[in-house]
């Protein structure tokens, strides 16, 4: 059985080309020598001119004109430096001042968390060529300019300070915070991870204030995750994790008067239990908008407060019978008098204006169809920049309309997905498109729609398609015994023949909101499912119920059952593939990364009479083990929904387990953590059955470094190929 695959593939490969023109995709080529490598705009940046842009090329910051791409000058070149100020001279990271005459350099990065880091920072004067640390005496987190470039904060081992840059003096706004207990001006770990936003500080608009986030986490239970180094003892790594019904950080919303040099406490609400995912600056300088959401995250207020009274209004207000989701997408106009924002109230994302005392004006994008991002709005010509999805939920476009709702005008045409990176007058913009079997192409274009040039086309990568003759995928939707219309993928082999019967291999994720089936390139994952559908096998996805991009309704119905619809559609879909002539009913396996793995271990369970294998990687296997501010939005708690949590974790159904299943973990996995995976085993052996594991020590959720990412692919791999 060792041997076996590898010779098989070999005659399989030479018969491949010889007969159907395909060269093989092999796991190597993907995964190691990055032969299929999808080339992207790196580092684009607009600068405030509109007409110039800089990228890094090394450890080099270049400016170029975007009109016709020539090169203009460098902006900071490391070389040219004659005292580097302590400056390794390795660029992971930079940003403009406001005025574009600093720019803040972060190095010699290392992970907090997922999407946090501390760095050494430095800034570097433009017109005195100098560089300089900003706080030489340890790596600190999300350091920004002042909005008059004057000052730039950081945090450093939880607190909040900031350097002059004229003087070069360090002042400390904070002195309680303390790891595993205060902290201050920067996320905890559920905040960054379900609120997806790392600095928890922002000055004010002329750089009067700086209002930042506290954090008390002293009572939020910890969580400890081993390492292994080849050392005597393995290295414990404990932080603050709050799972279902346990306590959270009590977080408070402070402002420091930077002249006086004093913080102020602002009282948000009376409840301590509750969540301020957002606090912005409107455009008075000590008007801050702080965003309050009960736990149960059915409640969302704005509240506009003055920043030296301590007064605050109720600005903005919305609940909801599910739960309301928090977004970026929110622009305080400069008349200081109205705002636009992104709403679902009545039952998709649309766009609204309202003004500064909470009054709706307008609806400004009626219609059945969600918009899933705001890029600005240009007030100097009355347009709002957004993307949406109006033709069907699997495409999306970019338009622009007037903030009085007229001229909806599309800025891109073609089918396929598209998104886009605007100049700061909003005169030019990077419009990058592609579709399920096109590969991304970037393109520059004027307000007018008028083609400057085409910045990256993918004509290498287009070529392959070709030179390893892939086979196109295609869309397909069918009605389920429930009514439902399921959109879905399939992707057939090159040499496909109706009158055989192939093996089907499914692919999701499923996830509240989440979309699979797009018509947009999915990068390394195709050449994977391209790889596979070379080896005899139809690869399919379908989105079922709880998915993005079909409004309210078809989202929000999964609310305190994650699973159960999920995994009815799931097995529906398997059941109308087995229904086809072409399809071998009795060879369906089914795969899914973290919410996918927890679909297909449900999948393999409840349906263990159509699906004959199941992976299930990095997969949740009980809702009570997973953080507090997801788990409660779509679940509430355990006491509140015990039913929801019984009836749709994989763990209390392992004795059903018929089929072949593979459980894939990495052990230092900090967002789902490993304890899923023990539990689900522990549950499958106390039932007597059998199943394949696999473990990453060291990894987190992504299950990468030093070979991981090839080691798990050539597992998964074979085990479709052995199993299914």
């Amino acid at each position: 059985m060792k041997f076996r695959f590898p010779l098989f593939y070999v005659i399989f490969c030479f018969f491949q080309i010889s007969v159907y023109g395909q060269k093989p995709i092999t796991l190597e080529d993907i995964y190691e020598k990055n032969v299929f490598q999808t080339k992207s705009v790196s580092d684009f940046r607009f600068l405030k001119d509109g007409i110039h842009y800089t990228r890094k090329e090394g450890n080099v910051i270049k400016k170029y004109n975007i009109l016709d791409g020539s090169f203009v000058e460098d902006l900071m070149n490391i070389s040219t430096l004659e005292n580097t100020g302590g400056f390794s001279g390795r660029i992971e990271d930079y940003t403009f001042s406001s005025n574009e005459n600093k720019i803040l350099i972060t190095s010699e990065g290392e992970p907090v968390y997922r999407h946090s880091s501390k760095n050494k920072v430095f800034v570097y004067d433009r017109k005195s060529q100098k560089i300089s640390a900003v706080f030489p005496d340890g790596k600190v987190s999300n350091a920004s300019f002042s909005p008059d470039e004057s000052k730039v904060a950081f945090v450093y081992e939880n607190n909040l300070f900031y350097t002059d840059l004229s003087s070069g003096k360090t002042m400390q706004i904070t002195k309680d915070g303390q790891k595993n207990n205060i902290i201050n001006g920067m996320c905890d770990w559920v905040y960054e991870e379900e609120f997806s936003f790392t600095q928890a500080y922002e000055w004010s608009k002329n750089g009067s204030f700086i209002a930042f986030l506290r954090f008390d986490e002293s009572m939020v239970p910890e969580f400890t995750m081993d390492y292994y180094y080849d050392e005597m003892y393995p290295v414990k790594e404990t932080f603050k994790y709050p799972k279902v019904g346990e306590k959270n950080a009590e977080v408070s919303v402070r402002v420091y008067d930077v002249k006086k040099k004093k913080v102020k406490d602002l009282s948000v609400s009376n409840e301590k239990d509750m969540y301020i995912p957002r606090i912005k600056w409107t455009q008075d300088d000590k008007n801050l908008v702080v965003y309050s959401l009960n736990r149960h995250q059915n409640h969302l207020s704005w509240y506009n407060f003055d920043v030296v009274s301590g007064n605050k209004s109720l600005l903005y207000e919305e609940k909801n019978k599910y739960y309301v989701d928090i977004h970026d997408y929110t622009f305080f106009l400069s008349d200081g008098k109205r705002f636009v924002t992104l709403s679902e109230k009545e039952g998709y994302n649309q766009i609204y204006l309202f003004d500064m005392s909470g009054k709706e004006i307008k609806k400004l994008t009626p219609g059945n169809y969600d918009v899933s991002e705001i890029y600005g709005v240009d007030e100097a010509n009355q347009k709002i920049f957004f993307k949406a999805s109006v033709k069907n939920p699997m495409e999306s476009a970019i338009y622009s309309i007037n903030p009085d709702g007229s001229y909806f005008t599309p800025l891109s045409d073609e089918s396929g997905s598209h998104s886009a990176q605007f100049s700061s007058t909003f005169d030019i913009f990077v419009l990058h498109q592609s579709s399920i079997n096109t590969p991304p192409v970037s393109s520059v274009y004027k307000r007018d729609k008028t083609l400057v040039r085409v910045l990256e086309k993918n004509g290498a990568l287009t070529e392959k398609l070709s030179e390893y003759g892939v086979s196109p995928i295609e869309f397909f939707d069918f009605t389920t015994s429930e009514g439902v219309r399921l959109n879905g993928w399939m992707c057939k082999p090159k040499n496909f023949d109706p009158n055989k019967k192939y093996p089907v291999f499914m692919t999701q994720y499923s996830g509240p909101g989440s979309q699979s089936v797009v018509d947009r390139w999915q990068g390394t994952n195709y050449w994977w499912y391209q790889s596979i559908v070379q080896n005899g096998y139809i690869v399919i996805c379908v989105d079922g119920r709880g998915t993005g991009n079909r409004g309210e309704e078809f989202k929000k119905m999964t609310y305190l059952k994650l699973g159960h619809y999920e995994t009815l559609d799931q097995i529906e879909a398997a059941k109308y593939m087995a229904s086809l002539p072409y399809v071998d009913g009795s060879r369906i396996g089914i795969y899914g990364w973290s919410y996918g793995g927890f679909m297909s271990s449900l999948c393999i369970l409840k349906g263990n009479d159509v699906f004959k294998s199941a992976i299930a990687v990095a997969p949740v296997t009980s809702w009570k083990w997973y953080d507090s501010v997801y788990t409660e939005r779509y679940m509430r708690t355990v006491t509140e929904n015990q039913s929801g949590y019984a009836e749709n974790s994989p763990v209390y159904f392992a004795d059903k387990l018929k089929g072949n299943y593979l459980l894939i973990h990495g052990m230092a996995d900090d967002n789902v953590h490993f304890q899923h995976a023990v539990e689900m085993a522990n549950a499958l052996i106390k039932h007597k059955k059998q199943f394949d594991t696999y473990y990453y020590p060291n990894r987190n959720h992504g299950i990468y470094g030093e070979n991981a990412r090839i080691h798990l692919f050539t597992k998964m791999t074979n085990f479709i190929y052995d199993k299914i």
